[in-house]
């Protein structure tokens, strides 16, 4: 009996030690599956948060809201959608006698990027400052393969939107859209890049020649944006300007959670030709591609489904002389690969004619490089400045904008060509000669014809012009008018 209780207490003892041991390991156990899991997930657990107050103050003042007047006949025809179910922020004008969008002040003297068909049609734009200021702008320059337009208000010391790099720009990085939706001035909302190099064939319209060589390649977001926030900015995290917010993908007009920019690199492009040409200076390749997905690569005999097929080499174009050939499948632009042909024309888009490019391409499983030199659609390397002349049935005489370059050699920050003077013109009379420089009329600056149009309104009596004369030196000269 007493053998058996021993045993007993030795097997009951042996129990209590075992079970110890057993929560004493899954103790230890436990407490390193702790350690292991705070160690695994510390890189997300941030506990800072995104704050865009000094971006958000910094962009704000840079972003204008823009106020259109709009003729019936200069619209849009009553029911008419060009934009194939997206709406684009912007509030069409059909039967309206106005509209509105925003735009985004890229210079202290007063040069305003927006929407091209924020400011289609209009007979007057009107520009709001943050601060309330109002201004009638001058339409400087447009361009429907991008959808941009340049305005230029008579202002200095302005603040503006520095440029960011749109290129460098990340899928997944904070953004910041500024606009005036549903005139709501000065909104600021946030989002993240959701992808790059979209296309969504809005710009495009096949009845329009003007839109063949449109360029798509919209920065997408999710940041919020609706009906009158086209042309307002694309902000990032260190507040630079990386995109023009264009449209939005919806059924119903508003936001239903994508937005789409220009990106800023090609508005850079299209806004400096504008400025210096007057015409946006687009070099061409001279090429009809398509996108190579796995049905054209089986039918083709392509290797791998990449890159953009070369379907036909326009004859006597850049890349006939280049040395690309149908059937080529081009997979890189100056060394930066390109799968998409919205990344292909994006790239491009952003070269004139004259330049050169490096285009990789593969033909028959080799891989090439050849240069091309890029024309322009009339088959040229140069440039070409467009010429802006208006006539004005007053005075009888024509007038032609000035570049920004030559007011800065003059020294003005305003004026307007005299190019013309005609024969019963009373400027004629008072010895005004061709190519003298209008500055003010009654000590009103003029840029446009259209100050001189609002000077002379209704005028009658003495009329004082002053400007610069054709040796540079200034001039005053009067007339009347009955």
């Amino acid at each position: 009996m007493k053998k058996y209780i021993g045993m007993l207490v030795v097997a009951s003892l042996g129990g209590l030690v075992a079970i110890g041991l057993n929560q004493l390991i899954q103790h230890d156990n436990a407490n390193q599956f702790n350690a292991n899991y705070l160690a695994k997930y510390a890189s997300i657990q941030d506990d800072s948060h995104p704050d865009f107050v000094k971006v958000a103050e910094l962009i704000t003042p840079t972003v204008v809201h823009i106020i259109t007047t709009i003729n019936p006949s200069q619209g849009q025809e009553q029911g008419a959608d060009p934009f194939g179910g997206f709406f684009r922020g912007f509030e069409m004008p059909q039967m309206q006698r106005s509209a509105s969008g925003s735009g985004v002040i890229i210079s202290a003297d007063g040069y305003i990027v927006t929407n091209n068909h924020v400011i289609e049609g209009a007979s007057k734009i009107k520009v709001i400052l943050n601060d309330k200021r109002e201004y009638d702008a001058e339409l400087l320059g447009k361009d429907k393969n991008t959808d941009l337009a340049l305005l230029r208000i008579t202002e200095k010391n302005l603040p503006y939107a520095i440029l960011g790099n749109s290129d460098d720009v990340k899928v997944g990085q904070w953004v910041l859209a500024v606009g005036n939706p549903f005139n709501l001035t000065s909104t600021v909302t946030a989002g993240i890049v959701s992808a790059k190099g979209r296309g969504l064939n809005l710009i495009r319209d096949p009845r329009n020649q003007e839109t063949q060589y449109a360029i798509e390649a919209f920065i997408q977001t999710d940041a919020a944006v609706n009906p009158g926030n086209s042309g307002g900015a694309l902000i990032s995290t260190d507040g630079k300007l990386i995109g023009i917010n264009t449209a939005i993908a919806s059924e119903t007009g508003n936001y239903a959670g994508y937005s789409f920019a220009i990106p800023a690199n090609l508005m850079n492009k299209v806004v400096n030709d504008l400025m210096k040409y007057g015409e946006v200076q687009r070099g061409l390749l001279g090429v009809q591609i398509q996108d190579v997905n796995n049905q054209l690569a089986e039918k083709e005999g392509l290797k791998d489904v990449k890159g953009i097929y070369v379907a036909k080499v326009n004859e006597n174009s850049a890349a006939e002389a280049a040395g690309i050939k149908d059937g080529d499948v081009i997979i890189s632009i100056d060394g930066e690969t390109v799968n998409t042909s919205n990344e292909l024309q994006e790239k491009v888009g952003k070269k004139s004619p004259g330049d050169k490019v490096l285009v990789g391409i593969m033909r028959k499983g080799n891989k090439l490089d050849l240069s091309a030199t890029l024309k322009s659609k009339e088959g040229k390397t140069s440039l070409v400045k467009a010429e802006k002349t208006e006539s004005n049935k007053i005075l009888d005489c024509e007038f032609e904008s000035i570049p920004r370059e030559e007011r800065l050699k003059l020294k003005i920050s305003n004026g307007i060509r005299i190019k013309k003077v005609g024969e019963k013109s009373p400027l004629k009379k008072a010895g005004i000669p061709n190519g003298f420089v209008v500055t003010s009329i009654d000590k009103n600056p003029v840029s446009t014809l259209t100050d001189v149009k609002l000077s002379l309104e209704d005028h009658k009596g003495g009329v004082l012009i002053e400007g610069i004369n054709p040796d540079g030196s200034k001039g005053y000269y009067g007339f009347g008018l009955n």
